[in-house]
């Protein structure tokens, strides 16, 4: 289950895509790390890596959106505020659950989902408003 990133989740906007991919980048590691019996430490290091670049990802599009004065911002930053959330749940429920291998599945697939998702309907919807714009 490889997390990799597609030219067709490209919303045509360099900052966001080249985020994007580095994203994916990271996760990727992150499902690699769990498969390949990587140390508890390690792996809480990809939680906080993500967790971190996550809010980087995050506050850059979301400023990006009010600077194109993108009218679904208020519906975007909830989606993103929910992420988050559920990434804090699924970092916390692998501490506790004692380095389980099926929690960094578990986490990795609502990642990929996630990711596949937004990008492909809400962030590319971000694209399209910035090039009719211009």
């Amino acid at each position: 289950m490889a997390l990799l990133w597609t030219k067709n989740l490209e919303v045509g906007v360099s900052l966001i895509d080249e985020q994007h991919k580095k994203w994916f980048e990271k996760a990727d590691k992150l499902f690699e790390a769990g498969k390949n019996g990587k140390s508890k430490e390690y792996i809480i290091q990809m939680f906080d890596f993500l967790d971190d670049y996550t809010k980087t990802h995050f506050k850059d599009e979301e400023n990006y959106m009010l600077s194109i004065k993108y009218p679904e911002y208020n519906q975007q930053k909830q989606m993103h505020e929910g992420f988050i959330k559920k990434l804090a749940e699924l970092r916390k429920e692998y501490e506790t659950a004692g380095a389980n291998i099926t929690v960094v599945i578990n986490a990795n697939q609502f990642i990929l989902d996630w990711l596949t998702k937004h990008i492909s309907n809400a962030d590319k919807r971000i694209g399209e408003f910035a090039r009719k714009q211009k």
